[in-house]
């Protein structure tokens, strides 16, 4: 008995003509440990781009820093972050041996490590899919200022 040929999708149907990609970096001064905000330039860019529905990826591009999505409307939950991280990767723990970069490079690392390097976040409507009070951050794990970059892909029609 033969089995029915399989629906394809619109989408699928449409072949991959359509489909466009863009890659960028994101590059930004910290003022230090805690969280910045990055939202508005990636919403620019991608909406500059002209991709209407499709998935961006970004990644930081660095071993003691990572991203998150958080909220973006009380600056208290990003300060309770920070004393929560405080609490959990304490500066100075014993338990670190690689200290050649300074108390904080260590520590750093595993808030990196316990944190996200990359995002996947949907776009839909010409612009990333976030939530209300949903912002796009580079979290800086190392007390002094540094240069971070972010590598930024997207794709779709």
């Amino acid at each position: 008995m033969r089995t029915p040929p399989r629906r394809r999708s619109a989408a699928r149907a449409r072949g991959r003509c359509g489909i466009r990609q863009f890659v960028h970096e994101f590059g930004l001064r910290t003022r230090g440990r805690g969280l910045h905000e990055i939202t508005a330039e990636v919403v620019a860019w991608v909406r500059g781009c002209g991709i209407a529905e499709g998935l961006l990826t970004l990644h930081v591009r660095h071993t003691s820093a990572s991203l998150l999505i958080q909220e973006n409307a009380d600056p208290e939950v990003r300060r309770d972050l920070e004393r929560f991280f405080s609490r959990l990767v304490p500066q100075g723990d014993p338990l670190f041996r690689h200290t050649s970069e300074g108390p904080d490079d260590m520590p750093a690392h595993v808030r990196s490590a316990l944190t996200a390097t990359s995002l996947s976040i949907p776009v839909a409507g010409g612009g990333p899919a976030l939530g209300t009070w949903q912002g796009i951050y580079v979290y800086e794990h190392r007390d002094a200022p540094h240069r971070r970059r972010v590598a930024a892909h997207l794709f779709g029609s």
